[in-house]
């Protein structure tokens, strides 16, 4: 049997290693949500980061629930594979960024040392919309949230985000240790700003004598981040294995192209990302939406319409013709609701985009897109959706994606099989629509669903006809049926 990948040795030469020795570079990053994209993307960066610059800038990843991740990285020392891939190209590198692994829920000391350590700068994070506990009517804390309400309950044993961070940020400022910037690396509008406003909400709640040092002393940048990462399957176990000759239980694939737009209002230093091509600028906002709007929205229409279509993959999705001409129509329809970005052609952006999406080897699976719709639909798709109606642009193909995402919300197929929605609302979801079977009432039941429609939508007649319009296809003649029948309209 292959040997586990513990150290650089034995690697094959055709797979780049890092440019330093990890063994010389101490950790000054916490990283919270240690999944496939963070591993692809910010640990990525820093990795050329090191190699160009050097500095105490390792990573210490935390999982806040699973302890997969760690039990994976562990018994590699922090080593694993990148595998990028295109149509023509496949690149692997091992990444020697990460200095350690832990579980919160198994290592809460050594997470807790970490966050408190004074060699640690900077808190990043990837824990997906749902990991936060926002509430959307307010900005800040949702005490509904299980974390959330966890932690307020009990602030001195944090288990979530929120609850974490405002520890952190008060242990170290009891013995004297730099601020933090706290980096949030999610797909969220404005997600700087955003959890600035979920932290000093919790802090005012559990810590009020923190909230004057966060305003004042903690950095919250706002960054725009981009690689398709889809989770980890076998072929990427066994690949990895051919490619460095070396089991590797941590490899991922992931595509070629990456791209990260960071705010700089850093307060104690950072990386050199620059070296890897992170963009510094004093406004992340036009990049942000331009992606949201885009690439999300499309992902998320090609995630219902091309699940409830049959297609298993992103990639299965865009070898259907009908469907491949309603994301070419969203993404120009999208990028019709932006302004003007300097050095952004939005048309070529449109086209990259597509030959992203038909990657013959990224394995990305809709059902996993299509997770925490709850969560992504408002600036997804009605954001875009509203500045159209302001406009008076088209509004069609945000109301087909948003139809298709209602019809998703029913959970069955079809046939009637029954699938995960995998949102954090689902139960909510569930209650809302229990009754409704024809597209009217699952209309209006959703569009009176929380706070998830912004007004001008929720009571507008003609968005609410174009929805039944659709949605009444795709409950009559399956999703296959209607997207077929748009296309052609």
């Amino acid at each position: 049997m292959t040997d586990r990948l513990t150290t650089l040795a034995g690697v094959s030469n055709s797979v780049r290693q890092p440019g330093y020795d990890p063994s010389e570079h101490a950790a000054g990053i916490v990283h919270l949500g240690l999944g496939a994209f963070h591993k692809s993307h910010q640990a990525v960066y820093t990795d050329d980061a090191l190699a160009a610059s050097g500095g105490d800038w390792r990573i210490i990843g935390v999982s806040l629930r699973s302890p997969d991740a760690a039990q994976a990285l562990t018994p590699q020392n922090g080593l694993f594979t990148v595998i990028a891939r295109d149509a023509d190209t496949t690149e692997a590198r091992v990444i020697g960024a990460l200095a350690a692994a832990h579980c919160l829920s198994t290592d809460r000391d050594a997470v807790l040392a970490a966050l408190a350590d004074p060699a640690t700068r900077i808190v990043s994070i990837t824990v997906t919309e749902k990991g936060y506990g926002i509430d959307r009517a307010t900005g800040g804390v949702d005490p509904a949230h299980p974390a959330i309400a966890a932690d307020l309950a009990d602030p001195d044993n944090p288990v979530g985000v929120a609850g974490l961070l405002v520890w952190a940020i008060r242990a170290r400022h009891a013995a004297g240790a730099p601020p933090l910037t706290i980096l949030c690396c999610d797909n969220l509008p404005e997600n700087g700003p955003m959890l600035r406003s979920l932290v000093l909400d919790f802090a005012r709640r559990t810590a009020p004598d923190m909230v004057e040092h966060i305003a004042r002393d903690i950095g919250f940048p706002a960054t725009m981040v981009d690689r398709i990462t889809p989770a980890q399957g076998v072929d990427t176990l066994a690949l990895a294995e051919r490619l460095t000759r070396r089991r590797d239980l941590a490899a991922i694939e992931t595509e070629t192209f990456r791209q990260w737009v960071i705010e700089d209002d850093f307060r104690s230093g950072r990386p050199d990302w620059a070296a890897g091509g992170a963009i510094f600028t004093d406004d992340v906002r036009p990049f942000e939406t331009m992606k949201l709007r885009m690439l999300n929205g499309a992902h998320s229409l090609i995630a219902y319409a091309g699940f409830l279509s049959g297609h298993a993959h992103v990639r299965d999705a865009m070898g259907d013709p009908a469907l491949v001409a309603l994301v070419r129509r969203h993404l120009a329809a999208a990028a019709q609701t932006l302004s003007p970005l300097e050095g952004v052609d939005f048309a070529a952006y449109a086209d990259d985009l597509v030959r992203r999406f038909e990657n013959p080897h990224l394995a990305h699976a809709t059902h996993q897109i299509a997770m925490d719709g709850t969560e992504k639909l408002p600036q997804r798709i009605l954001a875009p959706a509203l500045e159209a109606r302001h406009r008076g642009q088209p509004l069609a193909p945000f109301a087909f994606a948003t139809a298709a995402w209602m019809r998703y919300a029913l959970g069955r197929q079809d046939d009637g099989t029954p699938y995960d929605l995998r949102d954090p609302r689902q139960a909510a979801l569930a209650d809302a629509l229990k009754g409704h079977d024809t597209a009217p009432k699952i209309v209006q039941a959703l569009l009176k669903f929380g706070a998830l429609f912004p007004d001008a939508l929720r009571t507008d007649v003609a968005w609410a006809t174009a929805l039944q319009d659709r949605l009444d296809t795709m409950l009559r003649h399956g999703m296959a049926e209607a997207v077929a029948a748009e296309a052609g309209s």
